[in-house]
């Protein structure tokens, strides 16, 4: 294996293993500097290659992965909007309700009303309403 491809390697190795902290800690206060010491790389150099790597800032990634946690939040319990924004890790429901119109498409009640409107299989629900990036 050439040295290229092992710098490649370790370079991926490096952006998945924050992406899986990004996972599995979504509800947890991450930025930026937390995420590149988890990766072992310098700030700038992580936000640049996670970009290039997953085609997606880390704040957007990890906004993305709280709002999927939220939508199956909204389907699936009877919780407030608002307990719901601070479990999966947003700071205020304001933000919370624009970063979910930004990625869903319509607010967190609306797309709760449809949800369950809707009174599909979960797994189909999962499919049709997953967010893009």
């Amino acid at each position: 294996m050439s040295g290229v491809n092992r710098a490649a390697e370790d370079t991926n190795r490096r952006m998945l293993r924050a992406r899986d902290a990004m996972d599995r800690a979504y509800a947890e206060p991450l930025d930026v500097p937390a995420l590149a010491r988890i990766a072992h790389v310098s700030e700038a150099h992580f936000s640049r290659t996670f970009r290039a790597t997953f085609g997606e800032t880390p704040h957007r990634y990890l906004q993305r992965r709280r709002v999927e946690r939220a939508m199956f939040l909204l389907r699936e319990t009877g919780r407030s909007v608002t307990d719901i924004c601070f479990e999966v890790g947003f700071g205020s429901p304001g933000t919370f309700s624009r970063t979910f119109r930004d990625i869903v498409g319509m607010s967190p009640r609306e797309y709760r009303k449809q949800a369950v409107a809707q009174q599909v299989p979960t797994c189909f629900a999962m499919a049709w309403t997953r967010p893009g990036s």
